[in-house]
């Protein structure tokens, strides 16, 4: 218990300074891009007399500690600041597209762990044999290529041609809501797939010679419950943790996904607040997808752990 408690404890620790880092790095590299918010909104004919009463509305004319120091005040109370184009809350314009995005991150999850458990035990259990060459061909295929081709592909056959799923959008009700995100689903899932089948086939191929695995065999366990319970089991935790840290991947990624498939989620608003040199937003969006992140790798680290105990020992 005490070094379940210490591990859970520093994982905590560094949670916090990675939010602190983030938080200070997209303060500054925002600061740091060329461009001016205000001319932004006020377009180029504005009189520098409008926009210095426009900067110094916003307080941009304030020196970046200051101006770091007034976000960093914020953000410890909750808020998340004021949109420059908007002139709304960024927490009002970020909430009602969260659920999107979080349902199209955990439908692309899912997929990933359907398409990978399956080729990688298929290809462990079959080594060097076609099915083996035909999945790890599909993992090179899959890394040369990109997401949003694939999204394109797949609208092609299933939107276009078989008129099976919807085009893009987001449906209406929690069913449409699903059917809709199938295909960006499944788009970027096959992002992260060809690094996840590599991963555990690798480690299934390493399990597959232990001796607790012949000793299944003799017991007269049928080969699908050796590969999928025992073999699985213990090859997962390098193929968990690389699944935690691709779904911070999934996370940025769905600024390309979103657009692809004309969703209103959280990534295609970070793409326009990013076109609009809307400080506030994206600061906001980013400190969100950052905590995300950090709690999706706090929760696989800790699950890594369950499932070995050795690396709570480490």
């Amino acid at each position: 218990m005490g070094a379940g408690w210490s591990y859970t404890a520093r994982r905590l620790l560094g949670a916090v300074l990675v939010l602190i880092g983030v938080t200070i790095a997209t303060f500054l590299l925002l600061h740091a891009a060329p461009g001016n918010p205000a001319e932004q909104v006020l377009g180029q004919r504005a009189t520098p007399a409008q926009l210095h009463a426009l900067e110094h509305q916003w307080g941009l004319d304030a020196s970046l500690p200051s101006q770091f120091w007034r976000y960093a005040k914020q953000v410890v109370h909750g808020d998340l600041g004021t949109s420059f184009v908007y002139g709304k809350s960024v927490t009002s314009l970020v909430g009602p597209r969260v659920g999107q995005t979080a349902l199209l991150v955990a439908v692309a999850v899912i997929f990933a762990i359907l398409i990978t458990v399956p080729l990688a035990a298929l290809a462990a259990s079959r080594r060097d044999s076609f099915a083996d060459q035909a999945v790890r061909g599909f993992s090179v295929l899959g890394l040369g290529l990109p997401s949003f081709w694939f999204g394109i592909v797949l609208i092609e056959i299933f939107a276009v041609n078989l008129k099976l799923l919807p085009v893009g959008g987001y449906g209406t009700g929690f069913g449409g809501h699903l059917e809709s995100l199938i295909l960006p689903g499944v788009t970027a899932a096959l992002a992260i797939v060809p690094l996840l089948i590599r991963s555990l086939r690798v480690g299934m191929l390493e399990v597959l010679d232990a001796d607790f695995v012949a000793a299944a065999r003799g017991n007269g366990l049928r080969e699908s419950r050796v590969l999928f319970v025992h073999v699985a089991r213990n090859a997962a935790v390098p193929t968990v943790t690389l699944l935690g840290l691709n779904i911070a991947y999934l996370l940025g990624s769905t600024v390309i996904v979103e657009n692809v498939f004309a969703l209103n989620g959280v990534g295609s608003l970070l793409l326009q607040a990013i076109q609009n040199r809307d400080f506030p937003t994206v600061q906001g969006i980013t400190l969100l997808l950052a905590v995300a992140v950090v709690i999706v790798n706090l929760i696989t680290d800790l699950l890594a752990a369950r499932l070995d105990p050795r690396i709570r020992l480490r």
